[in-house]
């Protein structure tokens, strides 16, 4: 094939260099046009000016260093076994030590590689890195200095074993950039002026093969704009269709909230009042409402809900309330009837084990009008659950909810207003993504009556002062909880431990109080019971999974004992934190950390640090990532090259601001100016207006 035809479309087999062997070992990492290639970004670059040689070496610093492997192997030491290896460059040694996933690195680091390492150093009979990043670097690669900056590839077993390894990929790169004549740009001139951004071509350049390290930062910026740029071109266009979602406005306050109002034995917080304002200012417009309502554990989202549902059921049409849990949905259940009563607004639950002989007359309820709300899980979108009107869908901790989830219970009414709520509280560069689309209510204000919660890290050696601790908040009539972790890989190890915990502490440690257990392997029935129990301070302590997470309300519950916290995530250890510290009584929350790791360290202080979930949810995206932090892995829609969610905050910004200036100047990108853009988009990202938020 002649070196003009080569395209961004160009299949990589056509490509000189590229047999068969090389383009099914692409083909099998993503690789299957030139376009491909280029976007196989380096997964970091090795400035040579940055290079620190092994006679400069200092404690504390962190470095990159080059050397040649002269020595390496296993080691037995008193507490297992630790890979080490020993470097040399032309000044000097360097000692590398692994300790876990030792044998992975056994089977990949051999005498006479080359590596490029990266890490802090330490001293212990000379200078040591302990788990290093590492690269290897083929001995007769180009000097380092013939360059100032090494692209160093992501390189797995398949491209290696087809012979493809950081030089072969450079090279192979360069045969292609020097055959590419035209590598079109999204932008116009005026565009990309406006928004500092170098051209695409030179940016694809300069990623692999930049002449220096401020030509490197500027094509880092201009792609990682790229990427944010068209997610949030995709969030603003799903917003511009949301927005036009025509529904019947609720412009009607009706008698109900006043009703409830007035036998309100707290006010409302300056937050509660601004964000009831926002929504009730929504529903009384004719397009949809679609909001979101974040507020950290114990805000008060909940009286703002059954307010905003007395106004909706004043216009006489109904609302639902679905949530992830049936714990939940009943505990959502009792509060909502406690206010609805007040009313005399008819309210019901349905949950998925719901009886048939209570099932019928809640259908029969809803079909005819004469329910007008009704509290559920999953069980509200089942097909025989129909509304007379439905005017106002309600979704609790809705990231753990599908999309289609959600929206089929949407669909069961004429586009009722849809107001979501998460005590998850989001990083600001996480909601304008995840849940860009959606307009976003704060509640950012604790009721004055809450008293802060004390978190203390506590080793297992001073168990003991902690049960006696308990002892007497318990003889004060106050209640406690202990909670276990519960994750998959060890669900039954961790079951078993919740369980043989509960017979320990009933009957060794508290063998003269009531000690319950719960866990999601229990029945429903069961469940119940020992909630009921617990509610009314017959069971004083409470030995659980995490199946408390969410949906736990005992006022009277003081202390929170987390056994092996640091397996919890950040987030997750703030929802636990949150299940006590719900009355006006002082209450705590204590962790007990039985293994030993930096993360884990990390996690915990920031824990004992502050009782801010946002500050709690910034700490947690950085250590987890997005995915985990919402419990799910968002296939495609987070898979980003290049860009970073936890680290982009102002490159975010700046793409959001473009989008959706774009977005409300031509809708549907038809002006002659975003034909490229439109393009690109429907090509590379229609996928995101599927699966974006609200379905």
């Amino acid at each position: 094939m002649a070196s003009a035809a080569v395209q961004l479309t160009t299949p990589i087999q056509f490509i000189k260099g590229v047999g068969p062997k090389r383009s099914e070992a692409l083909s099998q990492s993503g690789i299957e046009t030139v376009e491909d290639l280029l976007y196989y970004f380096p997964r970091r670059h090795l400035d040579r000016t940055s290079v620190t040689n092994c006679n400069d070496l200092k404690k504390e610093s962190v470095v990159t260093v080059v050397g040649v492997v002269k020595s390496c192997g296993m080691k037995t030491i008193r507490r297992g076994k630790l890979f080490q290896a020993l470097i040399e460059d032309s000044t000097g040694f360097l000692t590398l030590t692994w300790f876990n996933g030792a044998i992975f690195v056994k089977k990949s680091i051999k005498v006479g590689d080359r590596l490029a390492v990266h890490g802090k150093v330490d001293f212990y009979k000379g200078f040591q890195i302990v788990h290093p990043e590492y690269d290897k670097l083929d001995i007769d690669t180009e000097p380092l200095s013939t360059g100032s900056v090494i692209p160093l590839y992501p390189l797995n077993q398949t491209l290696k074993k087809a012979g493809l390894e950081h030089r072969s990929l450079r090279k192979l790169i360069r045969n292609i950039q020097n055959q590419l004549k035209n590598i079109p740009d999204f932008y116009t001139e005026d565009f990309k002026k406006n928004h500092s951004l170098i051209d695409r071509k030179d940016a694809l350049s300069a990623i692999h093969f930049a002449k220096d390290i401020a030509h490197l930062k500027d094509a880092i910026y201009r792609l990682k704009f790229d990427e944010h740029f068209f997610l949030q071109l995709g969030v603003a266009l799903k917003k511009d269709t949301l927005d036009r979602i025509g529904t019947n406005p609720l412009d009607k306050t009706g008698p109900y909230a006043k009703l409830i109002y007035d036998q309100l034995d707290f006010e409302l917080t300056i937050a509660q009042k601004r964000v009831l304002k926002e929504i009730l200012d929504d529903i009384k417009k004719s397009v949809m409402m679609n909001r979101l309502l974040q507020g950290d554990v114990g805000c008060g989202k909940t009286i703002v809900a059954i307010l905003a549902s007395a106004i909706t059921v004043g216009n006489k049409v109904q609302v639902a309330i679905m949530t992830p849990t049936e714990i939940l949905a009943h505990q959502h259940y009792e509060v909502f009837k406690k206010f609805a009563d007040i009313a005399k607004i008819p309210t019901a639950l349905l949950v998925g084990n719901t009886k048939a002989k209570e099932r019928k007359p809640v259908l029969n309820g809803l079909k005819n009008g004469k329910i007008s709300i009704v509290v559920g899980t999953h069980a509200l979108i089942q097909k025989d659950v129909e509304f007379k009107k439905l005017g106002l869908v309600i979704v609790d901790e809705q990231h753990r909810f599908g999309v289609l989830q959600r929206g089929d219970l949407v669909v069961k009414g004429q586009n009722p207003h849809f107001l979501a709520m998460t005590a998850t509280p989001i990083p600001r560069t996480l909601s304008i993504t995840y849940y860009g689309d959606m307009d976003i209510s704060i509640i950012d204000e604790m009721p004055k009556d809450r008293i802060p919660i004390t978190t203390t890290v506590v080793q297992p050696a001073r168990l003991s002062k902690v049960y006696s601790f308990m002892k007497e908040q318990i003889s004060r009539g106050q209640q406690c909880m202990v909670v276990y972790p519960l994750v998959e890989e060890t669900e039954k190890s961790d079951l078993a431990a919740a369980v043989e915990t509960h017979q320990e502490l009933s009957k060794k440690i508290f063998p003269e109080y009531n000690v319950g257990l719960i866990h999601g392997r229990m029945k429903k029935e069961e469940k119940d019971t020992v909630m009921d129990s617990f509610s009314q301070n017959k069971i004083n302590i409470l030995v659980s999974t995490t199946v408390i997470e969410v949906g736990i309300d005992i006022p009277n519950a003081t202390v929170m004992l987390v056994e092996h916290a640091e397996r919890f995530g950040l987030t997750q250890l703030h929802q636990l934190r949150g299940r006590v510290g719900r009355s006006t009584h002082k209450s705590y929350c204590i962790l007990v950390q039985r293994n030993f790791t930096d993360t884990g360290n990390k996690r915990l202080r920031i824990m004992e640090s502050t009782n801010d979930g946002f500050k709690i949810a910034d700490e947690d995206l950085k250590l987890r990532g997005p995915g985990v932090f919402f419990g799910i892995q968002q296939s495609g829609f987070f898979n980003f090259k290049i860009a970073n969610l936890i680290t982009d905050g102002k490159i975010i910004k700046e793409a959001r601001s473009a989008a959706f200036t774009i977005v409300k100047d031509d809708p549907q990108l038809q002006k002659s100016d975003n034909a490229e853009i439109k393009n690109h988009f429907q090509k590379h990202y229609q996928h995101l207006l599927r699966n974006m938020n609200t379905g």
